[in-house]
Parts: C-alpha cells; structure tokens; sequence
C-alpha cells in the first residue's frame, strides 16, 4: 500500500540516514503503527517506524542518528515521526520489557522526545507500549530493509501479552479529564484503544483502532495507529 505520496520517499530517506549513522550495524527497518496495519490517514496519522541493529549502540551512534532524524534535519510529512531502535536479541527475544536502545519522537505536530534507554523514558508516560508494538509487528511489520518481519521479532507469550493489554488499558483510564467534565482531549484514543485490546484479546489478531473500534459498530474518530 502506498499511502501518500510524500510518505514513500521520506520512509527511503531514513533507512538511508540509518545505514549511513550505523553501517555494518545496521539490520533492518520496519514500518510499525498505522502503516503496518493499513490504517494510515494523511495528516492525522504519525509515521512509526522500528530499526534493528547488530549489537548495542553507542551514545555517539545514538545521538548522530538522533541528529540526522530529527524533522529539522529530516522533515516528516505526516504529524510526526516515533522511531524506536532494537537489537536483533532484544526484538527476537519475545519480551515484554521496553528493551529499546534508542526512542525519539519529533515532527511538526508532535513535541521532540529523546530517550538514549529506557529508564531515561516517565514512568507515567507507560512502557506496555514496546512489547505490544513488537507483536504488532511480528504479525504485521511492513518490511522496508531486512528479513522478514516474523523472523526479525518474535510474539510474546500469552500471559505477557494480556499483563501488557490489561497496563494500557489502566493507562488510559488514568488519563486526567478535563476541568469541565468533557471529555479529556485523547478520549477518543482511549475508546480506540480499549476496542483494539479487546479485539486482539477475543480474535487473537491485531487491528487498527479505527478498524477495532468500527468492528464493536462505536462511531469513533481518534488518530489511527
């Protein structure tokens, strides 16, 4: 599936910038979230994108990949890039722990974040969501450089997979409303999500939130991922 024009291009551009940051390190790159599950929407969605590497970084690696990715560097064209980078041992593991060797959020709707490990990453802000994007991809991972997404991660056991299902559904149920009582600003998120935990956990299949939450008949609107 092509999404959008400009999406192919920018997806070529960062394998590029990786393989030149990491070399013979360098394994793979998968397109994660809503690109994964067809779900992309152009100018709503975010462009997550998962590389794999030999061995443990670098801070140097990590920060010039940091440099040469962020959208002042790289511009994104949808509301923001999230890459996450693994070791091949890490993504092959079926662990539930984050596990990352390197996060950053950046685009021209989204805050800049850097995280060179996992303790650097707020409690709060949730760690169920590697584990559960590492199974997204074992079923679903759209291959951009590299074996084939089943080979490059595996799925986690079942019990992990329900702890990590049931930790994100508390997350977003921790979520503040707001002073009025409308509903806070990620509700719709929230509905998207419960539905996409809940598909997953009866069907034994991943799917979009707008796809999960479509599948329960709720009219939903949030960000597809």
């Amino acid at each position: 599936m092509v999404p959008d024009i400009y999406v192919e291009p920018y997806l070529d551009a960062v394998v590029k910038a990786a393989r030149g940051v990491l070399d013979t390190d360098f394994v793979g790159a998968y397109a994660a979230g809503s690109l994964a599950l067809n779900a992309f929407q152009p100018g709503r969605s975010d462009i997550d994108i998962v590389l794999l590497c030999r061995g443990q970084l670098s801070e140097a690696a990590k920060r010039e990949l940091i440099a040469r990715l962020r959208h002042r560097s790289l511009p994104c064209p949808a509301r923001g890039l999230e890459l996450v980078v693994y070791t091949v041992a890490t993504a092959q593991s079926g662990t539930a722990n984050p596990g990352f060797e390197l996060e950053l959020n950046d685009g021209p709707a989204m805050a800049f974040r850097q995280s060179l490990q996992p303790a650097d990453r707020p409690a709060g802000d949730g760690k169920f969501w590697y584990g559960l994007d590492r199974s997204i991809l074992y079923q679903s991972g759209r291959v951009l450089v590299g074996p084939p997404a089943p080979e490059a991660f595996a799925e986690l056991p079942p019990d992990a997979l329900r702890r990590l299902l049931i930790d994100s559904l508390h997350w977003w149920m921790a979520l503040p409303s707001q002073a009025d009582d409308r509903p806070a600003a990620g509700a719709d998120d929230a509905v998207l999500g419960a539905c996409r935990a809940l598909a997953r956990h009866r069907y034994g299949r991943w799917l979009s939130k707008v796809d999960a939450g479509a599948s329960y008949s709720w009219p939903v609107t949030g960000r597809s991922r």
